[in-house]
């Protein structure tokens, strides 16, 4: 397919129908679709924090930034400028959209500031009320974070496919398309959590020696392959080690390659 014009999928719609069978979405805490968000919930929350609550507040040695809730989002401070995309505004933002009442605290701005300077302020403050007070709204709403999580997808996706040569284009949707379909939901819990945990690989910032490691990179790789998860997982697996590889020496990226390569392992099937 070239031109301008793409065919749209609705993802979340494919995630939900792949997985439960439906037509559509139901509303409501019991519904197969909100059983389903608790699900990707737990994956995710086991793969960034293994499901300890004290992890939804974290700060991680060797960054500048605290990292929050089931999805660990970035939190960057007053004029604080990365390379990595600040999530956890948007997720406030995306609460206050569902109804969700914040604490005052995180009321006063449309896009609040991390307030606590450092890491050790940060952890010197794991007990006092705003710690407390955050940590009780992410534990509340992890079914919300996760939906979350499956939004920022269904946002991006095109402009994955669009940021491809025309001639490629066509095999990119190919890829996406026939990975989300893979032993439900394990191709649709793929695709979401490398767009979570790596990013889309779209913005020019996130790089090191001009090469990134999002999920466009990943599909990169994948161009002249077979679409499976296996190669997805062999194919991210290359990126994450291209990222160690180029990684300034001072991050010392290469102690979480082990867990990087088990949380890709996450996406197979088991073995028969």
């Amino acid at each position: 397919m070239s031109g301008s014009t793409v065919r749209p999928y609705n993802f979340i719609r494919l995630l939900v129908t792949s997985l439960l069978g439906l037509s559509g979405t139901a509303s409501g805490q019991d519904s197969p679709y909100a059983q389903h968000l608790d699900w990707l919930g737990r994956q995710v929350f086991q793969n960034e924090c293994r499901s300890k609550p004290a992890c939804l507040t974290s700060w991680n040695a060797g960054e500048d930034f605290p990292s929050l809730g089931i999805g660990h989002f970035i939190w960057y401070g007053a004029g604080q400028q990365e390379i990595f995309e600040e999530t956890f505004p948007q997720l406030l933002l995306f609460l206050q959209q569902r109804q969700i009442a914040l604490p005052t605290w995180l009321q006063n701005s449309t896009k609040p500031d991390n307030p606590w300077p450092n890491r050790a302020a940060f952890n010197a403050a794991q007990d006092d009320e705003q710690m407390r007070e955050l940590r009780a709204l992410l534990l509340a709403t992890a079914s919300l974070q996760a939906e979350f999580i499956i939004s920022r997808f269904s946002r991006t996706e095109e402009k994955i496919v669009f940021s491809f040569p025309s001639a490629d284009r066509s095999k990119a949707r190919r890829i996406l398309e026939g990975l989300a379909a893979e032993h439900p939901p394990l191709g649709q819990y793929a695709l979401i959590d490398y767009l979570h945990f790596k990013g889309s690989g779209l913005n020019s910032a996130e790089r090191y020696h001009d090469m990134g490691w999002g999920l466009k990179q990943v599909i990169t790789e994948m161009l002249g392959a077979e679409v499976s998860l296996q190669q997805f997982v062999k194919a991210g697996t290359a990126v994450l080690d291209r990222r160690i590889s180029n990684a300034p020496v001072e991050r010392r990226e290469s102690r979480w390659r082990a867990g990087w390569h088990s949380r890709l392992q996450s996406y197979l099937p088991p073995a028969n």
